[in-house]
């Protein structure tokens, strides 16, 4: 049996670069502890991920504060499309559906 494809949680902006210098398209949720959204979220995130294929990255800015600045996080959850290390699309409009997401993906898809 394949195992479940489960989102990635990453410590620190260094090791959200390697997860993107080997996946050719991820998604990237920016979340913070304590946050109620992003631990709903985060169960729906893991169906994306084996729905679609996608690799999920999590990261937590409050780890790592260099990420704010660099991918502009200005609310928890942001959830933010890269291809080929280059942001597409970001979705940062709170609790989002499964289905929200794959259309989200599916609109922003290469």
């Amino acid at each position: 049996m394949e195992s479940a494809q489960k989102p990635l949680r990453v410590a620190d902006g260094d090791e959200l670069d390697e997860v993107l210098a080997t996946h050719d398209r991820v998604l990237v949720e920016f979340y913070t502890k304590g946050c109620a959204i992003c631990q709903a979220i985060e169960p729906v995130l893991g169906n994306v991920a084996r729905e679609t294929g996608i690799t999920v990255a999590m990261a937590n800015p409050g780890d790592d504060i260099s990420l704010v600045e660099k991918w502009d996080v200005s609310s928890a959850p942001t959830l933010v499309l890269v291809e080929d290390g280059e942001e597409v699309a970001r979705l940062a409009e709170g609790f989002k559906s499964g289905d929200d997401i794959e259309a989200f993906l599916d609109e922003h898809a290469a």
